[in-house]
């Protein structure tokens, strides 16, 4: 009996202790699932989202959990992440706006040839002007930031020394702005994703490639063609537009408290983490090109206003 009376109270605890770990999590705890579409170790994964991350589990006191889910880990293509944070698949999510054609038309205006340079102070801009003119274009989400990348360049199996050496020429264009932008040079756009570059461009599918140098080192792009081409003066000849959203009822549904967290670390500053990591990973990528040796070209300021 005594033994049947200690195993019931064991049992008792047991349940107890159970019922207790079972015991739905308060609202306070909350676990954000962050998905993007780049590689963690890229610039942008390593340098932006995990610091930002960081910062939103410390200031809410471990309240609050990032998971990171690179490479499309939740499934889907880049294109789709937007929607995916719309409709609640992931809880935040970084892409490229100009993934989506025609859906961003008012922040697509930062994508027009040779209108930002460095990627921080363009990002602020960006942002700024986003809040207060295209905020219509986000009212299914929560706005985090958004942001640029740093002056844009062509990088091609062929040499790019003219304005003449685009014609024809097959050309991989990020957004629909600038797909306009290479057709009107001469080019041939080829409109695709980030992560297939590398492929397109090692099988002869596109001939050149519009990136940044910050997007160099994930792509290996360095080690499939050998000639990159810039532009006379700080402005690039385009950008392309990016931004961090949350899932709106997620978000919604925070207490009050959590959601100064993430006010906190939304806006302006944010835009500018972004882009700072944006201006830091062009100067690797242009340090690899050099290292490989390649050819860098910077066209003269007589052809660069040609177009």
């Amino acid at each position: 009996m005594t033994l049947t009376r200690k195993t019931f109270l064991a049992s008792l605890a047991t349940a107890a202790a159970a019922a207790c770990l079972s015991t739905p999590a308060s609202a306070a705890d909350v676990t954000l699932r962050f998905h993007q579409f780049l590689p963690p170790q890229a610039m942008i994964p390593s340098k932006a989202i995990k610091p930002w991350a960081e910062k939103i589990e410390k200031e809410s006191g471990g309240r609050i959990k990032v998971q990171l889910f690179p490479s499309m880990q939740l499934g889907g293509k880049p294109p789709e992440l937007f929607d995916q944070a719309k409709d609640g698949v992931a809880d935040v999510i970084w892409t490229v706006l100009g993934y989506t054609p025609g859906r961003f038309p008012k922040s697509e205006v930062f994508e027009l040839p040779f209108s930002s340079g460095k990627a921080e102070p363009a990002s602020r801009a960006f942002q700024e002007y986003v809040q207060a003119h295209a905020m219509d274009e986000f009212k299914d989400v929560k706005l985090i930031a958004v942001h640029v990348h740093g002056p844009g360049l062509f990088h091609s199996a062929a040499p790019i020394n003219k304005l003449e050496d685009l014609r024809g020429m097959k050309v991989r264009g990020g957004s629909r702005v600038i797909n306009i932008m290479l057709e009107q040079l001469g080019a041939v756009p080829v409109g695709m994703p980030v992560p297939a570059v590398g492929e397109a461009l090692s099988k002869g599918v596109i001939s050149a490639t519009t990136i940044p140098w910050e997007v160099v080192p994930a792509l290996k792009v360095q080690q499939i063609v050998k000639n990159h081409t810039g532009f006379t003066g700080d402005k690039g000849l385009y950008t392309q537009t990016f931004g961090v959203v949350m899932n709106k009822a997620k978000y919604d549904a925070l207490p009050a408290d959590l959601k100064k967290v993430i006010d906190a670390n939304s806006g302006v500053e944010t835009a500018a983490l972004f882009g700072r990591a944006m201006d830091e990973g062009d100067k690797g990528g242009l340090a690899l090109a050099q290292k490989a040796g390649n050819n860098v070209l910077t066209l003269e300021a007589a052809e660069t206003p040609r177009r």
